[in-house]
């Protein structure tokens, strides 16, 4: 059993596993494979060719490649990153087939550090799994494959290895015509395959397609034919009984002694005796992977050692940075606005009726508007500019992803599904100068589960509770209204912290 199954959860066609390798049997997989060293070293077997990776290593196993992983006796800490190609074939010509690779003279090469970034951004949004992490992830795995396609399938071939070839970076007509022709071939490998079929294909003469492709690869035609042969044997050799001679007849070759030539000049070594030395080194129900998963604290703190700033970026996405308003009382006020902006957009929607409480609260004073943004409204029922005597604050937190999604839909069951799956925290910091004196402060919450009960009401029928489920659904829906003082010699400041869709509204009287 060669094939290994790539399972995708939660609606993602990517799959990640960040784990401590002790030994990963051979095998391979319909979906492409980003292998990415956060710590340690380990060594990777890529078909004929063994690599050790060490930390910061990028590399690129493309569709059906045999590989496997061993430990080189120190711990590691591998990053495997599983594209659906299914899924991602659909925005990308030739994506299946195709060529990436990753092995540089410079690892501090630029481009690989946006490699890098990229695969920690998509680690880190996967562990914090964020309101609407599925979007942050497939945005940034088609930027993953955008660098790839821009910097990595220029390639050549050294001392019998494919690696990196600069030189050729930008050229996207000379990429598009590889990328087609290597797709091609490696479609109709087994069969007899001429240099002049794909000429004509391309619309190109022979001995011009001859130099594209000695020049892209390092190969002559008939060589990397051969070498898509060969790889494509190994799949039978080690997970069939095939004889070679039926091997060599199904991979396209067309006598016994030309396969064995030309495996030996790849591998090393005679396809059975490479069968001998493999073939209990595959995967399967009694050879199976050994490793142990890294803990989340352990995969952030890798990618803080490698990739400092997006480490850093997503810390202080947890730690929220707070919304500071600022109301000064002695500006001019110019005129009084009406609640024409997006909340009031937002809350006179058929389908957020159960969330409009603290709003319609706030409307029914009808007090002229003095700030606003997209989270909070100040209002004041003094005339402004003046000696102000009391203020009205409403803050809600939902954040623009959130708000989007909202907007866009008028299901009372999408709604639901939004709200209950937000639970980003939101800090406000309310700094009023020009007011000082004593204060009363009353405080109007609503927090997200009477959201989330008030929303079960509506979308599902009611269902019959138990009087304790009753009593707890009772207190569930109740707001939290709350009393307190504040001095204040120039500045009054308050602060609210909410998490989740939820809203406050805060009454401030001058005493």
């Amino acid at each position: 059993m060669l094939k290994e199954k790539s399972i995708y959860k939660d609606e993602l066609p990517v799959n990640v596993v960040v784990a401590n390798i002790e030994e990963y049997p051979i095998h391979f997989h319909d979906d492409m494979e980003v292998v990415y060293v956060l710590e340690g070293t380990v060594i990777l077997r890529n078909g004929y060719y063994t690599y050790t990776l060490k930390q910061g290593d990028i590399f690129i196993l493309n569709d059906r490649e045999m590989h496997s992983f061993t430990n080189t006796g120190e711990k590691n800490m591998v990053m495997m990153l599983q594209l659906d190609l299914s899924y991602f074939s659909k925005y990308y010509d030739n994506l299946k087939n195709n060529f990436f690779v990753t092995d540089m003279d410079d690892d501090s090469d630029e481009s690989l550090e946006i490699l890098r970034n990229i695969l920690a951004r998509i680690m880190m949004e996967i562990l914090q799994k964020g309101y609407g992490y599925e979007h942050k992830v497939i945005e940034s795995t088609h930027n993953l494959i955008a660098c790839l396609m821009s910097d990595f399938q220029y390639f050549v071939m050294e001392d019998g290895k494919f690696v990196n070839e600069a030189k050729n970076k930008g050229n996207k007509i000379l990429a598009g015509r590889l990328n087609r022709i290597t797709d091609y071939m490696y479609d109709n490998y087994s069969r007899k395959l001429t240099l002049n079929e794909i000429a004509s294909r391309e619309h190109l003469s022979i001995y011009y397609l001859s130099h594209v492709i000695k020049e892209a690869t390092g190969l002559s035609f008939q060589d990397l034919l051969s070498f898509i042969r060969v790889e494509e044997s190994e799949k039978l050799l080690l997970g069939t009984n095939k004889k070679i001679g039926a091997i060599a007849e199904e991979t396209g070759f067309s006598a016994v002694r030309y396969y064995i030539k030309h495996f030996e000049t790849w591998y090393g070594m005679h396809p059975l005796e490479y069968r001998k030395q493999f073939t209990g080194k595959v995967i399967s129900r009694e050879t199976a992977a050994k490793y142990t998963r890294s803990t989340p604290s352990e995969i952030e703190e890798a990618i803080r050692k490698q990739v400092k700033g997006v480490y850093t970026d997503y810390i202080n996405k947890q730690k929220a940075n707070p919304v500071i308003v600022n109301v000064n009382m002695q500006e001019e006020y110019t005129a009084a606005r009406e609640m024409t902006w997006e909340l009031k957009e937002l809350m006179e929607r058929e389908n957020m009726k159960p969330m409009t409480g603290p709003y319609e609260l706030l409307r029914s004073l009808g007090e002229t508007i003095i700030a606003w943004g997209r989270n909070y409204i100040v209002t004041t029922a003094s005339k402004y500019p003046g000696n102000l005597q009391n203020l009205s604050i409403l803050v809600y937190n939902f954040s623009e992803v959130v708000e989007a999604d909202l907007k866009s839909t008028n299901s009372k069951e999408v709604t639901y599904d939004i709200i209950k799956k937000y639970d980003e925290e939101m800090e406000f910091l309310i700094r009023c100068s020009g007011l000082s004196g004593e204060f009363k402060v009353s405080r109007y919450k609503m927090f997200q589960n009477k959201v989330i009960s008030d929303l079960e009401d509506v979308v599902r029928p009611r269902a019959i509770y138990s009087r304790r489920e009753e009593l707890i659904r009772q207190w569930t829906s109740l707001p939290v209204i709350e009393f307190g003082q504040l001095t204040s010699s120039d500045t009054l400041s308050l602060r609210s912290t909410l998490k989740g869709f939820s809203a406050e509204l805060l009454l401030v009287d001058k005493k």
